[in-house]
């Protein structure tokens, strides 16, 4: 839903916002109200305290949820399908040992976070996410301590290349709208990702983690026995016998694990190549291409896969059936709280509230770098987006940008600093706030000084190296 024009001025704006974030963290920490109708509760308060028409608060509310939903439902049940197949195959724990014994148990986490940098390249912070939750779970229990020591180096490296690195959408639009070489953004954003997510979200998760600890949750997986048993019929069929069978050897399981991310960087490329002028957006065969690497498509074809090649051996289609069955129970909390998030973060958006900041902080008077972050920041804050802050902050300064005449380095040192600003103090209206929490079994007291506090080291770190680019571009 398109924002309304604004019923009040931009400082009754923020403070409404202001007062709508205080009020869903006092029913859902103090009064203890379940995240999903507290949400639903203060998206509608919020609602109708902006300004929106009542006649229209049933479609700013419904608008939010949906598309939310559209792109998280699909993604978030599929993923747990791969997940638990990959569990109870037993392998989550073939790649987990093979990790290990490559790595070593003390580089467990920085092993994980690498390899989310490399499979974060094509795919998107929460599909990234979920096809990873079950070896981060693994690793988990086999070493005990808090899962933030093993998640959040994951984590972080999913959301450090969701912002920073083309092909994801945020930088490539935010790079056309500046006139910056997405080329150039790639080379140089690739490594500013690596650096920061090195200081700003291994570093701070492995401090983080030493302090709160976090239980591995059992909720989405369960306690899984190494998946190396499965109940199969006796001969007279009047009762079930205990049958093992053979691990998945560890390229079978890399090549389930690797699939949604070839698929999907199909898909991430060929937008790359047509937005640089490339390829013809209309040409047949890259619309087929695309279609397979849309991210639900490309998890829908790995979930046959991993049926076909992990959950058909010793196994009948019946028990594979069930076990992908009870996968699904456990995600509909999840799937309805992130969809209120985004409904949440929608309301605000239709409130206006995001067009009146921006508004407000185009004559800030100050350096181009320092308004691109500032800008970024105030709008991820408000609104919840990263990729709506990432794109309104970069057409709100191209103007500016153009009459500026910056170097090439210059503008790309812009995108980063955009994308720095768009990924601090993720909180309650932005839906990937609720994933992480609950994904990683953590309340929203725990998720806000842990998640947002390594989001916005992330983010600062970013920015630092942003503002080295600009001075000597």
């Amino acid at each position: 839903m398109e924002a309304i024009d604004p019923a009040y001025g931009t400082a009754t704006l923020l403070l409404i916002a202001a007062g709508a974030v205080a009020l869903l963290l006092f029913l859902i920490i103090k009064v203890k109200l379940h995240a999903f109708v507290a949400l639903v509760l203060v998206s509608l308060l919020t609602a109708l305290a902006a300004g929106i028409p009542v006649a229209d608060v049933p479609a700013a509310l419904s608008s939010g949820f949906s598309s939310t939903l559209g792109s998280v439902a699909l993604l978030v049940g599929f993923g747990v399908m791969i997940g638990r197949l990959l569990e109870v195959t037993g392998g989550a724990q073939v790649l987990a040992d093979t990790l290990i014994n490559r790595f070593g148990e003390k580089r467990a986490p920085l092993a994980l976070g690498v390899a989310a940098l490399l499979f974060g390249f094509p795919i998107f912070f929460d599909a990234g996410l979920v096809v990873f939750l079950p070896i981060i779970m693994t690793v988990s229990r086999r070493f005990g301590g808090s899962l933030l020591l093993y998640a959040f180096p994951a984590a972080g490296a999913f959301a450090a290349m969701h912002a920073l690195v083309p092909p994801h959408p945020g930088p490539v639009a935010a790079a056309d709208l500046l006139g910056a070489n997405i080329g150039l953004t790639l080379l140089v954003g690739a490594p500013v990702a690596f650096a920061s997510w090195y200081v700003g979200a291994y570093l701070v998760s492995q401090f983080i983690g030493k302090r709160v600890h976090v239980d591995v949750p059992t909720s989405l997986f369960g306690e899984i026995n190494g998946g190396l048993d499965t109940d199969t019929a006796d001969a007279s069929g009047t009762g079930t016998t205990k049958t093992a069978t053979q691990a998945p050897a560890f390229m079978t399981v890399l090549a389930v694990l690797l699939l949604p991310f070839v698929l999907i960087s199909f898909n991430t490329v060929i937008d790359t190549l047509i937005t640089a002028g490339l390829i013809q957006e209309d040409a047949t065969w890259a619309g087929y291409f695309k279609l397979i690497g849309t991210t639900s498509i490309a998890l829908l074809i790995t979930v046959i896969v991993a049926t076909l090649v992990l959950g058909l051996r010793g196994r009948s289609m019946a028990t594979v059936s069930d076990i992908l069955d009870k996968a699904l129970g456990p995600i509909c909390a999840v799937i309805l709280i992130t969809g209120a998030g985004g409904m949440f973060g929608g309301v605000l958006r239709t409130s206006g509230i995001g067009d009146a900041l921006s508004g407000s902080l185009s004559n800030l008077g100050i350096s181009l770098i320092l308004q691109a972050f500032v800008i970024s920041t105030l709008l991820r804050v408000a609104q919840g987006s990263a990729t709506v802050a990432l794109t309104t902050t970069a057409g709100l300064l191209s103007a500016a940008v153009a009459a500026a005449d910056p170097s090439k380095l210059q503008l790309t040192a812009l995108v980063v600093a955009i994308a720095a600003g768009a990924t601090v103090l993720s909180h309650v209206n932005d839906s990937g706030f609720w994933l992480v929490s609950r994904f990683f079994g953590m309340d929203v007291k725990t998720t806000l000084k842990t998640w947002t506090v390594m989001e916005t080291t992330l983010g600062l770190s970013a920015f630092a190296l942003s503002l080295v680019l600009w001075s000597v571009g």
